[in-house]
């Protein structure tokens, strides 16, 4: 595209050289008298809309005064900000900051004006003059659509020389040096066309076949600029074709005719469908990420008769749920044409009347109509973004629980913004596509619906998920298909080049993929699914106590978000690690049996704890980290201090008890046997005669052997049902035989989950009743402990590290002969 001819003047006038008439300034009085005086001595914004100013085709009602760096400076958009975008007239340096503003409407200045410059041909309006240190003048005239600079002071500079420059859009347009041992005067054309940003000469025009641009600025700085019209794309060649454009970013859907509207709610729309092509639709479908009530275009759907493709979130298509492998090269399936590269998957659908094409990055959609607009009939919401109800599909099995809160939250964004500093540097950043890099484009593209798209959904969500520079993306996309031309923008606004970030990604149902922290592609939790943990304030679910195992699940996206890395995680002991389900993310750590994986099991009257850590792999040796440690602790707690009894007759056999403690089940068996290797039980068909060796085990199932061992605490018969009975006899007392009968033998007491004892038959003196069979028992956890019971001869106590003689942490079990 040819450069446009800028208007750029330089005058260096010499002492004895003055092509101008110099006046007092009683004699500027006598030209022409104003009204209106305003005294200003710091910055200051004037009011000067009774005669508004026309700055190169720009018209402002106000101008900014200040003295900046020792000289005096007016600017038309905002007080002076060197690098800034400024239009700005830098003046002469000054003595003292002091100045006065007066607004006139007489004529006296023009013929002196006009006989300068005499390009300017229409009558004078008014003038606005700044007069500073009583004695250097600066009057604005305004000639309608054409304006002049007078300006007239003596040289207040040490070097003798004055130097005067006009900016506009920060370019110095024009610059007059003056050097002279007395007063001077200059006077500057302000005449001009502006076009987005750009200020054209008087009589200047610029043609760009390959944009179909054609701009002319006359004489009068009158601006005409023709191009391609809205609905239009150009080809080149100044040759522009009927094109519709609709673009769908974020929650945002701007229509073929540029009007913008959200989807309300995590539901499929359709897109577009043309009547006089019924086998033809385009469909998407909306999510939300991190929030609740922000979607985002997740998929689209082409459907072309019984074709039906699917163009996934990463890059994906399938169709009729057949994955196919694409390639930068375009390939035709079925009447679609498809090719994939790293910006994205492509679309094209030839109708009978239309070329369609359809462009989708994982995030953002660009549909495209070229044909005839005569009587065409368009429906979906890219025919009217504001058919949000009508284009829903499948009404009954959406989301839309949140379309009040997106409602709500849309008619208060500017009032009541949650986070008014995230809203402003968004609102600045979507502002970026009107003007700047953009101007090229927005003659022809109206910035507008862009721009409130883009400060809808940044001001209701965090600035991340590249969303900064989605936007900017959709737009300069929109700008170079419709234009045919090619923008730089992405390294001056610090944005990727286009490429479809997450393509090759594959994220769960539950997750959407964005980047993270280290700046890869990474999948993170959808709100509705995290919600639950994140309330919680966890990185999974609770604690699995199993009868032989611990285990806890953490979820694979909880910990992503974080910048854990799930494949450096592990327990206690480094080689266990977490099992990772691949079709949901999640990873699942464990211990038990015979690997404990450096569980720390601790004890005190009631309670056995297991407890393991998970940690990231030690980085000990590492100079530096820039990672957070992670100590995630889970434990199993065995409550020992439950004790329910029950009593049952021989005939049974056996007594099982089945014990609840807290998390922990298992079960606790009291059987008598008749002989010495316990084969033989008792049946309630057994007589048992006075006197004979009888066999009683006591075993548990549902524990861990190599964690915990059972003891039995004592043991003692009753004649009455209650083991509280006055009457009664002990056989076992403190892990150890009753002493003062030989007959009683305990055997593998404390070394694992059962142990037996024996004794010789009896029956209470006097009392001819059943015999009720009492035993107390207590687990005992082996780590760093001595469960094994140790009875001194003539003695009935033994000392263990973790068993204390505490009633209420034993589990007691009955059974009962009768006589």
């Amino acid at each position: 595209m040819p450069c446009p001819l800028i208007y750029l003047l330089s005058l260096s006038l010499l002492a004895g050289a003055a092509a101008l008439s110099i006046y007092t300034l009683d004699e500027l009085d006598e030209l022409g008298s104003g009204s209106g005086l305003r005294d200003f001595s710091e910055p200051t914004e004037l009011n000067i809309s009774t005669c508004p100013f026309t700055f190169y085709g720009q018209t402002y009602n106000t101008i900014f005064v200040s003295f900046t760096g020792g000289r005096f400076v007016m600017c038309f958009t905002g007080f002076y900000n060197p690098g800034l975008s400024d239009n700005c007239i830098i003046g002469a340096p000054y003595e003292e900051d002091m100045g006065e503003m007066e607004i006139g409407f007489d004529q006296g200045y023009d013929n002196l004006i006009t006989a300068e410059l005499p390009e300017i041909t229409r009558p004078g309006e008014c003038y606005v003059s700044l007069v500073i240190d009583d004695d250097v003048v600066y009057r604005l005239h305004s000639f309608g659509r054409q304006s002049a600079l007078y300006f007239s002071g003596p040289v207040n500079d040490p070097s003798g020389s004055v130097d005067i420059r006009v900016l506009a859009n920060g370019t110095t347009i024009q610059s007059k040096s003056s050097d002279s041992s007395g007063p001077i005067t200059n006077i500057f054309d302000l005449s001009g066309c502006r076009h987005l940003g750009v200020v054209y000469a008087p009589g200047n025009m610029v043609s760009n076949p390959d944009a179909c641009l054609l701009l002319i600025c006359n004489e009068t700085s009158q601006l005409q600029v023709t191009g391609c019209g809205p609905t239009e794309r150009c080809l080149g060649n100044n040759m522009c074709v009927p094109y519709l454009t609709c673009t769908v970013a974020g929650p945002a859907v701007i229509d073929f005719s540029s009007e913008l509207n959200s989807a309300l709610d995590s539901c499929g729309y359709e897109l577009v469908s043309l009547p006089s092509e019924p086998d033809f639709k385009v469909k998407a479908n909306f999510r939300e990420r991190r929030l609740e009530d922000v979607n985002f275009l997740d998929s689209v759907t082409v459907q072309l008769g019984p074709s039906t493709f699917f163009l996934g979130p990463y890059g994906t298509v399938e169709l009729n749920d057949t994955t196919l492998t694409l390639s930068s090269s375009v390939q035709d399936f079925d009447g679609v044409k498809l090719s994939k590269d790293q910006s994205g998957v492509m679309a094209t659908v030839m109708l009978s009347n239309y070329n369609t094409s359809v462009l989708f990055d994982g995030t953002t959609m660009l549909i495209g109509l070229e044909g005839p607009q005569e009587d065409i009939i368009l429906m979906g919401l890219c025919s009217n973004s504001s058919y949000i109800t009508e284009s829903r599909i499948s009404a009954g099995g959406c989301d839309t629980q949140n379309q009040n809160k997106y409602i709500a939250a849309q008619s208060e964004m500017v009032q009541h913004d949650d986070n008014p500093v995230s809203c402003k540097i968004a609102t600045e950043r979507c502002n970026l596509l009107r003007g700047g890099p953009f101007a090229a484009c927005n003659y022809q593209i109206d910035p507008e619906p862009y721009i409130n798209a883009c400060k809808e959904t940044l001001c209701r969500y965090p600035l991340v998920d590249g969303l900064t520079c989605q936007f900017l993306e959709a737009y300069a996309t929109v700008c170079e298909i419709r234009t045919n031309t090619e923008l730089s923008w992405r390294s001056t606004l610090s944005c990727l080049s286009p490429v479809a970030f997450c393509q090759g990604r594959v994220c769960t149902d539950n997750e959407f993929c964005s980047q993270t922290l280290a700046g890869e592609a990474g999948c993170f939790c959808r709100a509705n699914f995290a919600s639950s943990y994140r309330s919680s304030n966890t990185l999974g679910g609770e604690t699995v106590c199993n009868q032989n195992t611990v285990s806890v699940t953490l979820v694979g996206c909880l910990l992503e978000e974080k910048g854990i890395d799930i494949s450096k995680l592990h327990l206690n002991d480094q080689s266990c690690r977490g099992l990772l389900d691949k079709q949901t993310n999640m990873v699942t750590f464990s211990f038990g049996g015979s690997n404990t994986c450096g569980a720390v099991i601790t004890t005190n009257n009631t309670h056995a704890i297991y407890k393991n850590t998970i940690k990231l792999q030690n980085m000990s040796s590492d100079v530096i980290i820039r990672k957070d440690q992670v100590y995630i602790d889970f434990a199993c707690i065995l409550d020992q201090s439950d004790t329910e009894k029950m009593s049952f007759r021989i005939k049974d056999s056996s007594v099982i008890e089945h014990i609840t403690s807290g998390v922990w089940e298992y079960n606790l068996t009291m059987r008598a046997y008749s002989d010495a290797s316990r084969t033989q039980v008792l049946l309630p068909t057994t007589e048992v005669q006075l006197d004979q060796r009888t066999w009683v085990e006591l075993k548990t199932e549902g524990l861990d052997g190599s964690l915990v061992a059972m003891v039995t605490d004592s043991c003692w018969a009753t004649n009455e049902p209650t083991a509280e009975a006055s009457l009664r006899y002990d056989l076992i007392n403190g892990g150890c035989a009753n002493p003062d009968d030989h007959t009683v033998m305990v055997m593998d007491n404390g070394l694992g989950t059962s142990n037996y004892f024996s004794f010789n038959m009896f029956q209470f003196s006097g009392n001819d009743g059943d015999v009720y069979l009492h035993c107390k028992v207590k687990l005992c956890v082996k780590q760093n402990n001595t469960c094994t019971v140790s009875c001194n001869s003539g003695s009935r106590r033994r000392r263990s590290v973790s068993f204390e003689d505490d009633d209420e942490d034993l589990a007691s079990i009955s059974l009962t002969w009768f006589n």
